[in-house]
């Protein structure tokens, strides 16, 4: 679920708790918890609304809409796209990652079981070994744009995405607004790598 910066916030502090989307079937279930750029959100309920009309000025300013005609503006614009659902939601705190990336000491066991999470990695890959040459290509080009870093290392920008990914979900990487950088465990990591 995308949500615009602003209500992000709301949700973050609390004064957004709701939210209305149109779907053939539901995209999402209670208790999925998304991660957004203030932090997790965790669905508590998720149900079709089975009558529009009977949304109210309420309902509207919990999803931060300024009036129920805001929000009934924006469902006629998805209206025949499938079933308006609401969704409850509640923020369940920062992003465990953003810890963990700033983790700058790592025990020797913290590094072992890393390195065999790359090896994992690597050894599933179709490619071959891929984990160090990124983690490597990203100390040197950091802040570049996906495409660049995927031409030197001649895969695809989406294949390169993906993979970028799985680091940033060890708090190895963070995700730039153009191109990515070692987190401070990351580059700690690295120097276990190649002492």
């Amino acid at each position: 679920m995308l949500f615009k910066n602003d209500v992000l916030k709301r949700l973050a502090d609390g004064s957004v708790t709701t939210a209305f989307r149109c779907w053939e079937k539901a995209r999402i279930n209670e208790g999925t918890k998304l991660r957004t750029a203030v932090g997790v959100l965790e669905i508590q309920s998720v149900e079709a609304v089975a009558e529009e009309e009977r949304l109210t000025e309420e309902d509207a300013g919990q999803a931060g809409y300024a009036s129920l005609a805001e929000l009934r503006k924006e469902l006629v614009r998805y209206r025949g796209k499938g079933t308006v659902y609401r969704i409850e939601l509640r923020y369940a705190g920062s992003d465990p990652r953003e810890t963990l990336r700033e983790q700058d000491e790592l025990t020797d066991a913290e590094a072992d079981e890393l390195k065999r999470r790359l090896q994992r990695y690597d050894k599933a890959s179709r490619r071959g070994p891929w984990t160090l040459q990124t983690l490597l290509l990203i100390q040197e080009l950091p802040g570049r744009r996906a495409a660049e870093l995927a031409g030197r290392m001649a895969w695809e920008t989406d294949a390169l995405k993906i993979n970028v990914r799985k680091l940033k979900e060890l708090g190895l990487t963070i995700s730039l607004g153009t191109g990515y950088k070692l987190s401070p465990r990351g580059t700690r990591l690295l120097e276990h790598l190649q002492p």
